[in-house]
């Protein structure tokens, strides 16, 4: 039952967007009004997803969006050069399908990356291709799963970092980091994946020159911007303010329930294929997203991921809402660690 609250969230503003872009109109508008004032008001209302076991229907339905995302791509980079359409529905296009791409497309293609089926990681690294983004596939399961919580990863905020100054620094040290690691394991006769990301995403924007001319490159690399930004803030929401602390022995405790902020929302959780249950994804990297779960000791963020991304925009306001949350997170780490 719950694959199908999944498949409902997440495959409905797929279906409006992809309508929007054939036929424009209001489908849309639609598809972002689902992305953003029903997914707040419907996490008021709807239970959170339950740990379940892993049902068959999931892989398929991370396949649907994930080929969903690569046509919805190359329809919305044509629907932006058309001259039948006017500025407030190429705009919407644009807003509705860059919010699918951060809210949607990125959380499931982080689901396929972590899959053990070869394909299934191929086709979540074409996701991350498309948005100009494919040094993620790298960085995240090399560096951020590995060093989560420690000054070694780009992608976990220093204590009191602001959004926009975490930024730059994860983008750029993210790509650094994963290139470093992949030329670590590099063996004679690998190919570095690095090769593949870069040269994929020229062929983006090649395929999006062929498709909507110079109109179609911009809106390419725009959505891609767009879905990358989306990306890193969900790195720093989840990991704000959390460290792991070293122990007695000197080594650095492993990764832990109180390591990432998560948000079991009723229907935002079912939108972003159940990417809120963070620290047991951490804790478990290999487990399916239908069956993850919030541990009872985890700390919770007070409102949904993209309620708190809007709220992560405005530093002053997001540590007024979380540095003493964070604080109060760390201290009962310090304590357990000492008692």
């Amino acid at each position: 039952m719950q694959i199908i609250r999944y498949a409902f969230a997440s495959v409905t503003p797929l279906a409006l967007l992809l309508f929007g872009a054939v036929f424009g109109g209001l489908w849309a508008g639609l598809a972002l009004l689902w992305l953003t004032l029903l997914a707040a008001g419907l996490d008021q209302i709807l239970p959170k997803p339950k740990s379940a076991d892993h049902s068959r229907h999931a892989d398929a339905l991370s396949v649907v969006l994930a080929v969903g995302h690569l046509l919805l791509l190359v329809l919305a980079v044509r629907a932006f050069s058309l001259p039948d359409r006017n500025w407030a529905e190429t705009l919407t296009l644009f807003l509705g399908t860059a919010s699918f791409f951060g809210q949607v497309s990125h959380p499931n293609a982080h689901e396929l990356i972590h899959r053990v089926p070869r394909v299934l990681r191929r086709l979540g690294a074409s996701v991350y291709i498309s948005i100009l983004f494919g040094h993620h596939v790298s960085a995240h399961r090399l560096v951020h799963h590995v060093h989560v919580g420690t000054e070694n990863d780009p992608n976990t905020p220093r204590a009191n970092e602001g959004f926009w100054t975490f930024l730059p620094r994860a983008w750029i040290g993210s790509f650094q980091a994963g290139l470093a690691e992949e030329r670590r394991r590099s063996k004679p006769g690998r190919l570095n994946p690095y090769v593949i990301w870069t040269l994929g995403g020229v062929l983006t924007l090649i395929l999006a020159a062929l498709v909507g001319g110079f109109v179609g490159v911009v809106g390419a690399w725009a959505l891609g911007s767009l879905a990358g930004l989306q990306i890193l803030l969900s790195d720093y929401i989840q990991h704000y303010g959390l460290r792991r602390l070293t122990l007695p022995n000197g080594r650095i405790e492993p990764v832990a329930a109180h390591h990432s902020w998560n948000a079991p929302q009723g229907f935002s959780s079912y939108l972003m294929v159940n990417a809120p249950a963070h620290s047991d994804h951490h804790m478990h990297p290999a487990t399916p997203y239908d069956a993850l779960d919030v541990p009872a000791e985890a700390p919770v963020l007070p409102w949904s991921l993209p309620v708190m991304a809007m709220i992560a925009t405005m530093p002053r306001r997001w540590k007024a809402i979380m540095n003493k949350r964070a604080a109060r997170v760390m201290e009962r780490a310090e304590a357990r660690l000492q008692s």
